[in-house]
């Protein structure tokens, strides 16, 4: 199962110079409670940002064109569509969670069962979009409101869609 994980201001913005534009506690929380013991995949540039390499307790794959890209022990390495393809053909029971950049998302649009997303009711500067989804190929199966306070000051939702 293909899933794309990722949260957004009401702009569909998801990122400003390889980091998040805004502080959500609540949304990390979220992300690691949905990919957990599963298989996060993600781009090198989504790689080399991340605060610590790999992510613990989730299988971490990075697509690249680098033909000898240097990533931690237990990291997969694939530079191919199809690679990841096969991969999720021989793993059918794990969930494997695209968690980005925008070009992995785009790379894998048409292939994608599930879609978990935040949505964040708020409008911040950045420079990198979600790409356009044909969300008419999707249904919403869960939208829960997440809690604003002190630490989590911008109203969101976490929102699961499944493809029809």
């Amino acid at each position: 199962m293909l899933a794309f994980l990722w949260a957004e201001d009401q702009n569909g913005l998801i990122g400003q110079n390889g980091h998040l534009p805004w502080s959500l506690p609540n949304d990390l929380a979220n992300f690691k409670h949905e990919t957990v013991h599963e298989v996060v995949v993600m781009g090198r540039k989504t790689y080399d940002s991340l605060p610590v390499q790999p992510l613990p307790g989730r299988q971490n794959i990075v697509i690249t064109r680098q033909p000898d890209l240097a990533v931690a022990d237990g990291v997969f390495v694939m530079h191919t569509k199809a690679e990841l393809l096969k991969y999720e053909q021989a793993n059918p029971m794990k969930k494997i969670f695209i968690i980005g950049g925008a070009d992995i998302f785009a790379m894998y649009a048409d292939d994608v069962d599930y879609l978990y997303v935040t949505k964040i009711a708020e409008s911040f500067e950045g420079n990198v979009y979600m790409p356009k989804l044909a969300m008419d190929q999707f249904e919403l199966i869960s939208q829960t409101p997440g809690v604003v306070d002190e630490r989590n000051r911008y109203a969101h939702t976490f929102e699961i869609y499944q493809r029809r």
